[in-house]
């Protein structure tokens, strides 16, 4: 709170409080103009952790049962899930797609991922296993990690520089609408 505090007193900041003051009438009109020109972005960061949170860790830890691991399965399942999302982040300083039209259709993929995790429970024998679900849940945590920092690198390119920190307020609003959206369906899967 300190640090906080003594950041807006920097003579830096208080030129960009100026100059934000001086441009609020317009800013109503440019937040709708960022908006409109991320919509795929901001599209697919919901749909991740909408995916993401309805799955992770509700789903892993309440349904999924190991009769060879019994209480450990969830414990290893959340552990493997947290280490592919951090792969997946540190995979970004090996590739980052370049395409915002390719994230965005992956991120739509991962709604495949429900069907795929609902024939863990309800599925022939063969997808009911502790490999196959282990599987899942790394793919699940990978392309969280992998796709969220894509996505959140290509959105403010995707504007002018003047409208990037904009175009990340609009990332992150959409980010917490898909934890929401992700955490009243993880409800669903316990129903």
């Amino acid at each position: 709170m300190v640090c906080c505090a003594l950041l807006y007193k920097l003579p830096v900041m208080e030129h960009h409080y100026k100059l934000q003051q001086n441009n609020s009438s317009a800013s109503q009109t440019k937040l709708w103009d960022v908006a409109r020109t991320i919509q795929w972005p901001a599209l697919g960061i919901f749909i991740i952790y909408t995916v993401t949170l309805s799955i992770f860790p509700g789903f892993l830890a309440e349904n999924i049962r190991s009769k060879l691991l019994k209480d450990w399965y969830a414990i290893i399942l959340i552990t493997i899930y947290n280490i592919a999302d951090f792969g997946g982040k540190c995979f970004t300083a090996v590739y980052v797609l370049r395409s915002v039209a390719k994230a965005t259709w992956a991120c739509l993929g991962r709604l495949l991922l429900y069907p795929l995790f609902t024939a863990c429970l309800h599925g022939p024998k063969w997808v009911r296993n502790e490999v196959f679900v282990v599987f899942l849940t790394v793919v699940l945590g990978f392309t969280n990690g992998y796709l969220t920092s894509v996505i959140m690198i290509l959105a403010p390119k995707s504007v002018p520089p003047s409208e990037a920190e904009m175009a990340a307020v609009v990332m992150a609003l959409f980010l917490c609408l898909g934890l929401v959206s992700g955490s009243v369906l993880g409800w669903f899967w316990i129903i």
